[in-house]
């Protein structure tokens, strides 16, 4: 498998390549000082990578501007989005709310140490979400709900907030209408609601 840094920092980046190397699950290293950068990496590339980690200070660029870059160019080529880990020194509330709701798969703190950044990435391939402790706290009762879904189950319930209908969401996620109805049946069970209308107030 094939991982992404997008960092401004190259001392940051080497350490992060560094410590997943060590990990034996992937096969190479990509690279990224800014958006622009590793969108020309993504569109170039044959595939794309398996995992994402993003930073949020970019220079004059704001990383969350790349989840919806991300979003429209997967939706266009019609192949599965690659799961976003963010990872930055800004921990408050509206920016890990605002990252999650643009479809990231989790939020680490780079406060946090090697253990936990292994920690998130195994947690997010397995198809979870993953959002440090330190960062949890300060989220509202709400939101925390989030961590009860699946990466997959977050992007229906953002698609269900937008009044999207099974058959738009299915095309979207380029998944069968089958699946979404499962996806929806799993999160109203999860939730203990019953309606769209329910999902949306998330």
């Amino acid at each position: 498998m094939e991982i992404m840094l997008i960092d401004d920092h190259p001392l940051l980046n080497a350490g992060i390549a560094s410590i997943i190397e060590t990990t034996g699950i992937f096969t190479s290293c990509v690279q990224a000082e800014s958006l622009v950068q590793a969108m020309s990496i993504i569109e170039k590339s044959k595939t794309l990578p398996s995992l994402i980690i993003l930073d949020l200070l970019l220079g004059e660029e704001n990383g969350l501007d790349f989840l919806p870059m991300l979003e429209k160019y997967c939706h266009d080529k019609k192949v599965p989005k690659p799961p976003v880990l963010v990872c930055s020194a800004l921990g408050d509330s509206f920016k890990i709310q605002t990252a999650m709701k643009l479809g990231a798969a989790g939020f680490l703190s780079k406060t946090g140490g090697k253990a936990e950044l292994l920690k998130a990435i195994d947690t997010i391939l397995d198809g979870k979400v993953y959002i440090s402790n330190e960062l949890n706290i300060k989220l509202n009762e709400n939101f925390r709900i989030y961590a009860k879904f699946s990466k997959r189950e977050i992007d229906v319930i953002n698609l269900l907030k937008q009044n999207k209908t099974n058959k738009q969401i299915a095309g979207a996620l380029c998944i069968s209408h089958r699946t979404v109805e499962n996806y929806v049946s799993k999160i109203y069970f999860k939730t203990g609601f019953s309606s769209r209308e329910e999902v949306q107030k998330l």
